[in-house]
């Protein structure tokens, strides 16, 4: 199998600089896309551009980097509706007067000015990930090769608001609450959305899926912890974007490293080697997705982990029967084979 060479960004440090932000301590340690095959297709994809992966050619060499990507680029404006009402010119025939042809060409105009037009679509319900105020959050090159081109595991958390949250358990009780947003390998590594104040926000499991509730306007954090002596890179999706690139999420991205026992907060889309847009919970159609002109995978979030080549990745199963392991099993006596 193809392996994977390249270099990824090292978080050296997270400051929370923007206003009304807290003395939450620095993470430990720093470092960093196809849905996976279980969820259901009709919900939205953490890594949309995946299904185009296998024709990209392989990303980075031992003289890549993470740093020479294009940094994610700030929403464009949104243009102001026009008005649907023509505006009369001196000297314009009546519209009763013109010719057959003059008003064929005068639809074909307003057709064709239709399609340029933004269009007015009814506003979605629930939360998006908006472009939010810039932080400073220092991050640099470290050479990571990959031993798979495919990650071993993906986390994907899907986030709303409380209504949201309650239509998705179709009605089910919100009671099913756990700490961690997601865990990966049996736990060895965890996935949490952190508010401000760096406490986990309010999670629940339903139906195999973790859901996340957010409020509008309020300011998140993406936390990854690892509880293994490996190193790992995790590539990170929101709404179907890259954290780092601001482009459709991919498994071919590089992204952040993971130290050993290590954990690093991300905390907006990477616009320099030095600041981040904060992730802020808003609208569908202010976010920062939606800005860019496709609003279809808002409301997931989704970790992609590669292991490096020449570790062993441990699982919580295999250590579970590591430590079930009896070391005399045959202490009883069995009884004679019948003849």
């Amino acid at each position: 199998m193809r392996t994977l060479k390249g270099w990824s960004l090292v978080a050296a440090s997270l400051l929370a600089v923007a206003c009304n932000s807290s003395n939450k301590p620095e993470p430990n340690t720093g470092g960093t896309d196809k849905e996976p095959a279980g969820d259901n297709p009709a919900e939205p994809s953490a890594f949309p551009g995946e299904s185009d992966a296998a024709q990209a050619p392989a990303p980075g060499d031992e003289g890549s980097s993470a740093g020479a990507e294009e940094p994610a680029a700030a929403p464009p404006q949104v243009p102001a509706p026009t008005s649907a009402a023509p505006s009369s010119r001196s000297g314009s025939a009546p519209a009763a007067d013109r010719s057959s042809a003059e008003k064929k060409s005068s639809r074909a105009e307003s057709s064709a000015s239709a399609a340029r037009r933004p269009l007015e679509t009814e506003e979605r319900p629930g939360l998006g990930t908006t472009w939010g105020e810039t932080r400073e959050s220092h991050v640099s090159n470290a050479p990571f090769e990959r031993a798979n081109g495919n990650p071993f595991a993906v986390s994907t958390v899907r986030y709303n608001d409380e209504n949201g949250i309650s239509a998705m358990m179709r009605g089910g009780s919100l009671v099913n609450f756990r700490n961690d947003s997601g865990d990966t390998s049996g736990g060895v590594l965890t996935v949490r959305l952190l508010d401000a104040n760096g406490s986990s926000l309010p999670t629940f499991m339903n139906s195999g899926r973790t859901l996340v509730q957010g409020e509008h306007g309020q300011r998140y954090t993406i936390e990854i912890a690892n509880r293994s002596s490996s190193r790992f890179e995790a590539v990170v999706a929101v709404d179907g974007l890259d954290v780092v690139d601001g482009q459709t999420a991919s498994f071919s991205k590089r992204g952040y490293l993971i130290q050993p026992f290590g954990t690093v907060e991300i905390d907006g889309f990477r616009q320099s080697m030095d600041e981040v847009a904060a992730f802020r919970f808003g609208s569908v159609r202010g976010s920062y997705a939606g800005r860019k002109g496709n609003d279809r995978n808002v409301g997931v979030i989704g970790v992609a982990f590669f292991a490096e080549r020449g570790a062993r990745v441990w699982n919580e199963r295999e250590l579970v029967r590591r430590e079930a392991a009896d070391p005399f099993p045959g202490r009883f006596a069995s009884p004679p084979i019948a003849r």
